[in-house]
């Protein structure tokens, strides 16, 4: 820590709508208090409805601001997102190897709430491989569960198989967010050191997708930063993700709503100000 504040780093693409992405990574760090660095892995022109484009940043330039970043600040967590290619899954997995005290939040992002692809196939297997066995906790989603797993998860029973197999794989504690089963509320499943935990909240009827995956594993790191348990970490993410969601912007035009994760007491005036 620095004066008594904690310091996380997120690994991650820039959506240029704010909604995902560093910028709802940062937005999330800040709600926490904790001090947020950035390394940027693409810049996608993106809304919540749209992916336009992906540019990815250069490998090189990648692993240099992750370096440059451990380098120079006590950075205790770190919140993995868009990796987008085999090549930067691989070069950030290289450096983790060799800090293994930092703790890692992976969010294996594949798909945009939009249906784009974000990650490119061979990638895959790199997460498997190199990735994911290192982290603290893995944040997938059930369609990401599915690719890793390579079989469907079409309901509660069968997350709770899916997240004790995940953990076999990968011997790390596992976060599965069960959204996507649809129904009157949201469960994620966490095990951690093969205790099983269910988090369930009651679906927010018209809340909006985007950005719902980045703001809960933000949560996660900046919490584990702090000094929170796992469990702990997963258990106020799941409380401020349901916040954010109560009080998302939307906005009256063809992006629908993004998800702001918004200070608590920060009021903002639709239609301007």
């Amino acid at each position: 820590m620095a004066n008594g504040i904690p310091v996380a780093l997120t690994i991650a693409g820039s959506d240029c709508s704010a909604g995902a992405g560093i910028q709802a990574d940062l937005k999330t760090f800040q709600h926490f208090r904790v001090y947020g660095l950035t390394a940027v892995t693409c810049v996608v022109s993106e809304t919540a409805n749209l992916v336009r484009a992906i540019h990815p940043v250069p490998v090189g330039i990648v692993s240099d601001q992750v370096l440059l970043m451990l380098e120079s600040f006590p950075v205790a967590a770190v919140k993995m997102g868009m990796l987008h290619s085999a090549a930067h899954v691989e070069a950030v997995a290289a450096i983790f190897r060799s800090h293994p005290r930092v703790q890692l939040v992976v969010d294996p992002v594949m798909i945009a709430s939009s249906g784009a692809a974000l990650l490119q196939e061979d990638a895959v297997a790199a997460y498997r491989e190199v990735l994911l066995p290192l982290a603290t906790v893995i944040t997938p989603n059930l369609p990401e569960a599915e690719v890793l797993l390579g079989q469907p998860i079409a309901d509660e029973q069968a997350m709770e198989v899916a997240v004790r197999r995940l953990e076999e794989m990968f011997g790390v504690a596992v976060l599965l967010k069960g959204g996507h089963l649809g129904g009157g509320e949201c469960v994620d499943l966490l095990l951690n050191h093969g205790v099983l935990h269910r988090f369930s909240a009651p679906r927010i009827a018209g809340a909006a997708g985007h950005g719902t995956g980045c703001t809960l594993s933000a949560a996660v790191a900046a919490l584990l930063a702090q000094g929170r348990s796992v469990p702990q970490a997963a258990g106020l993410a799941k409380d401020y993700l349901g916040e954010t969601l109560r009080h998302a912007l939307e906005f009256e035009s063809d992006i629908g709503c993004v998800v702001h994760a918004l200070n608590q007491g920060t009021t903002f005036v639709k239609n301007g100000a």
